[in-house]
């Protein structure tokens, strides 16, 4: 009798989880991405940043499954998926079939209907997207060290971050350190702690889905490493000059978008209604209504959590769900009963900088040096690789010594947009 398939799209925390957790289970295992690579989103803008080489936090899929028999890996985009046919469709027109589908294609960027933003607002979801934010970074000081008119180097030295959450909060402590730190002696005609660093929220404060003393503590750690917080207003124009936020113009040749995300165009595919967010909803089983073969997790699901909130879209979620999957696939095959999935929640963790982080665990809150080390030592377990495990902490203990980032490349064009 052939194994049941099980096709999986999407190699983030959820689809690698749940292919891994079906290693020995009798099932043939296709996993599909676009990418040939797993890669560890919450260390992006340490990439964008120049602390971190890309190869620091990717690995390529068919290494991390090279010992899994059961397990196929393909190169590519999908652009359908016939669900009464059981059948996917890719972008260079191959159909595969599928006896279970887990659709785990994550998020990508929300400009909230102003997509035209994007080439002058980069977010940071990709290796490509990192490297094209520290390009903009770095050749920024470069043109200021070279211009000649007051207006235009203050404008190159001062970097925008729209959105007030973790990514926007660490990206902003980021640059800071950069500018103040790792840059301080290398130009000549500049100076690089001039730099201005504003991140703008629309919303009353910093990292919402913390504790508000957590949020207000995060605003002055920011502020004293020299952070402009721009609180309750929006920001309503986004140029190659500048930010209009609440009536004030703000001129900046850089700027970095974190302020939304959605999913991905699979509700499209699966021929439902995405929520707002695009997200499409799921049973207490992750699957979804009337197809008990088609499991949706990760970024790409609504999940009812607890007092009417959804299971957040982070790392620790998506890899509950992957689990979950692989196991719930595996007692429908043997006939058992599946219980409804039961998210735990483990707390929500941000940097600031240096020697600097918050952490929610609920009753135990953190901030300072000790939860900077807690922060650190779990992104470096979740990392996936024993090297680059090791590669991240010499990285940091070498930026943490030496104040130096170690990867300042400018890759590509030599020009702003």
């Amino acid at each position: 009798m052939e194994r049941p398939r099980v096709v999986i799209l999407g190699a983030g925390f959820g689809g690698l989880m749940a292919a891994k957790s079906l290693s020995r289970a009798n099932v043939r295992v296709t996993l599909i991405d676009r990418q040939n690579y797993h890669l560890f989103q919450p260390l992006l803008y340490q990439v964008a940043t120049a602390t971190l080489s890309p190869a620091d936090i990717a690995v390529p899929i068919r290494s991390i499954l090279r010992d899994q028999a059961n397990a196929d890996v393909i190169l590519g985009s999908v652009v359908a998926v016939d669900r009464i046919g059981r059948t996917v469709t890719l972008d260079d027109g191959r159909s595969l079939p599928y006896d279970y589908l887990i659709v785990a294609t994550g998020a990508r960027h929300a400009y909230f209907g102003h997509d035209d933003w994007e080439p002058v607002a980069p977010g940071l979801k990709k290796i490509d997207d990192a490297t094209e934010i520290r390009r903009r970074i770095l050749l920024a000081f470069e043109k200021a060290e070279a211009a000649t008119d007051e207006n235009e180097r203050k404008a190159l030295l001062t970097f925008v971050i729209i959105g007030g959450g973790p990514t926007g909060v660490e990206m902003a402590g980021a640059i800071s350190e950069l500018a103040n730190k790792a840059l301080m002696r290398d130009f000549r005609r500049i100076d690089p702690a001039s730099a201005r660093v504003i991140l703008i929220e629309a919303g009353p404060r910093l990292l919402p889905a913390f504790p508000e003393q957590l949020s207000a503590t995060t605003k002055s750690s920011l502020e004293k490493m020299g952070v402009e917080v721009r609180l309750g207003a929006a920001a309503t124009r986004c140029t190659r000059d500048g930010v209009e936020r609440g009536g004030e113009w703000i001129a900046a040749r850089t700027i970095v978008w974190a302020a939304g995300v959605e999913a991905s165009p699979a509700a499209k595919w699966l021929g439902l209604e995405g929520d707002r967010a695009g997200r499409v909803a799921v049973g207490p089983d992750l699957t979804l209504a009337g197809d008990p073969r088609v499991f949706v997790i990760g970024d790409t699901a609504a999940v009812a959590w607890r007092d009417g909130k959804l299971v957040p879209g982070i790392a620790p979620a998506a890899k509950q769900m992957g689990i979950y999957a692989a196991r719930a696939i595996e007692a429908t095959i043997a006939g058992k009963s599946v219980k409804p999935f039961r998210y735990s929640h483990q707390g929500n963790l941000a940097t600031i900088g240096r020697r600097s982080a918050v952490i929610d665990f609920g009753r135990i809150r953190m901030t300072g040096p000790i939860a900077w080390l807690v922060w650190g030592a779990a992104h470096i377990f979740f990392l996936i690789g024993f090297r680059n495990r090791i590669m991240v902490m010499l990285h940091w203990m070498w930026a943490y010594v030496t104040f130096r980032q170690g990867v300042r490349l400018i890759t590509g064009s030599t020009s702003l947009p």
